[in-house]
């Protein structure tokens, strides 16, 4: 096993862990930047205020996006079963 081979398969679970945790981590920014603007507005500062909606977010997030994050976990992981006799051998 070359460290070029190590790094690329590093490089690759990296890069698939970034696009995996993107839409969550994105939809989580939005909807808290959101409700700070909100509580910043109103003058209400209830720290648990923002727990519910970025819970409800997240969860029709993984809903829409959730096909397309398995499909993609499913395609690096036979890649990544497919390199075994390359790595090994």
């Amino acid at each position: 096993m070359t460290p070029q081979q190590v790094i690329g398969i590093g490089a690759n679970g990296l890069e698939t862990m970034l696009l995996l945790a993107a839409p969550l981590l994105l939809v989580v920014l939005l909807v808290g930047f959101v409700i700070s603007v909100l509580q910043a507005a109103t003058q209400i500062n209830e720290q648990t205020l923002s727990f519910v909606p970025k819970l409800v977010a997240v969860a029709i997030t993984i809903v829409l996006a959730g096909p397309w994050m398995i499909a993609r976990m499913v395609s690096y992981i036979q890649q990544l079963f497919a390199q075994i006799p390359f790595v090994i051998g």
